[in-house]
């Protein structure tokens, strides 16, 4: 029998088997098998994998789940982490924190596994050692630190990443973002939504976000903020965020819903914006390619969705956010064809946004010497001249 096979498959009599032999023997070369093809099997089967270990590990054998931890899979470590805690519970501590104190990175992610089935307090002594493995590029290893830390609600961690936002250094503050998120830090939201709207990570910080608060939530809590995390969501597809985000955050139900209930000047840009983003990745089979059913499903199901649309309704919205203090302008920027409209907004004080409009401009071969000239009033940094005058 291919145990691999018989372990991933349908039929009960011989998964059941396989699992008994992976746990009881235990069968590292299976279990490694299973860790290397993690990218290639689908959710739902290593869901079942997952059960089906548990089901098969007992009072007698439990202890062979430490046989696995040099293999780490984010698919596994709960199982393992919760069949030890129920069967061993804190006798374990000494062999967890053997394994913490180990050069490899596997045993490690385990260990804080187990240490985040612990009651808050428990853990305490080992804190100083999880703050620093919270910091790991391992992210793996990092977001179970992260975990532990959370569930002892560690002041320490959350107030050095609080700090850390204000940093000048963006990849600290986006690695900050992703340390309270991952924490559960939703009396944050309003400063990562700060850090949003001015960091260069603008559209991997947005795609953090419906983590710590779910995208329905934020729109009844927060309207303006949460499209706004939508629009750099959308930006994102498929660079950042794989096209599976659409069922990840729901897309579908909040674009109908955005459409038919909550239609304003900013949801419509949304809407204007995840119409184009949706064709483009049903018309480039390359974006698509590597996608499951279910993902190309939703895709088409969006896009069947905006067939219906008035596009024609939506883009008399988006003049209403040319406007410097808007937080959509760089967006409707791209989407509105009025000529006019656009120079209103050459007076800007926005040295950044002149440029992008001067761009949009020579892009719809509307651009004249007028219009540099207008912008250049107000321009003093010398790289944005410098770019203006060659347009």
């Amino acid at each position: 029998m291919d145990l691999f096979k018989a372990l991933t498959g349908k039929n009960p009599a011989e998964f059941e088997q396989a699992a008994r032999i992976l746990v009881d023997t235990p069968d590292i070369e299976l279990f490694k098998k299973l860790v290397k093809q993690d990218d290639f099997l689908f959710d739902f089967i290593k869901n079942n994998v997952a059960k089906r270990i548990r089901n098969a590990s007992n009072k007698h054998n439990y202890l062979n789940l430490f046989k696995f931890f040099d293999y780490y899979s984010p698919s596994y470590d709960e199982v393992f982490a919760s069949t030890l805690y129920e069967y061993g519970g804190e006798s374990l501590l000494p062999q967890i924190i053997e394994c913490l104190n180990k050069d490899s990175n596997a045993q490690k992610a385990y260990a804080l596994k187990f240490l985040s089935m612990l009651p808050k307090g428990k853990a305490e002594d080992l804190l100083p050692q999880v703050r620093e493995l919270a910091k790991s590029e391992d992210e793996c290893l990092a977001a179970n630190a992260i975990e532990v830390l959370s569930k002892n609600k560690d002041f320490v961690s959350k107030e050095e990443a609080v700090n850390n936002l204000k940093s000048e250094d963006e990849f600290e503050q986006y690695n900050a973002v992703k340390f309270l998120v991952t924490y559960g830090a939703k009396d944050t939201l309003p400063k990562i939504f700060s850090v949003m709207k001015n960091s260069s990570f603008s559209e991997n910080i947005a795609a953090e976000i419906p983590f710590l608060v779910d995208l329905e939530t934020l729109l009844e809590d927060s309207f303006e903020g949460a499209i706004l995390v939508m629009c750099n969501i959308i930006n994102a597809i498929p660079e950042i965020v794989p096209p599976s985000g659409a069922i990840d955050y729901n897309l579908l139900e909040i674009f109908e819903n955005l459409y038919h209930n909550c239609l304003t000047s900013s949801s419509a840009l949304l809407l204007r914006m995840a119409k184009e983003k949706f064709e483009s990745l049903e018309e480039n089979e390359e974006y698509l390619f590597d996608c499951d059913k279910n993902t190309k499903d939703e895709v088409a199901a969006i896009n069947k969705f905006f067939r219906g649309v008035n596009v024609n309704k939506l883009n008399s919205l988006l003049y209403d956010e040319l406007y410097d203090e808007s937080d959509f302008v760089f967006f409707a920027v791209d989407y509105v064809n009025d000529v006019e409209e656009l120079e209103t907004l050459l007076d800007s004080s926005n040295q950044t946004l002149l440029l992008k409009v001067l761009t949009t401009l020579k892009e719809k071969q509307a651009l004249n010497s007028a219009h540099k000239e207008q912008a250049l009033h107000h321009i003093t940094s010398a790289d944005i001249k410098q770019i203006v005058e060659v347009l």
